[in-house]
């Protein structure tokens, strides 16, 4: 379960975020995840929940937004989202494509006081 790794990473880089602001307690915590980033969304909230005590996030609220994959075409320049894992452009249905959305996960904003 890579989930408990992925908080520890996140929760020392909120910490490091948090001494560079002087703050000394985060209240929110808002984040991307990619629909394709291999990341169980239930499994990282279950992993933050349980590492967050007797840290600086200790009762913050954790929101993630979740990302769907966003693709663009080189062949006509369409950008669009996939509403299933298919990889080819919705418009001319070209595989000539760039993920340009929704593979990672990304600390997107912090509350601190």
């Amino acid at each position: 379960m890579h989930e408990y790794s992925i908080v520890q990473a996140l929760l020392e880089q909120i910490e490091n975020t948090a001494k560079e602001n002087d703050a000394t307690k985060v209240t929110k915590i808002i984040t991307k995840i990619g629909v394709m980033s291999g990341i169980e969304i239930h499994l990282l909230e279950v992993a933050f929940n349980t590492f967050k005590e007797r840290t600086i996030c200790d009762g913050a609220e954790f929101i993630i937004n979740v990302q769907p994959i966003t693709i663009e075409c080189h062949s006509c320049g369409e950008i669009s989202e996939l509403e299933k894992i298919e990889y080819c452009c919705q418009k001319c249905q070209s595989v000539d494509i760039k993920v340009i959305d929704g593979e990672d996960m990304y600390l997107m904003s912090l509350e601190m006081e």
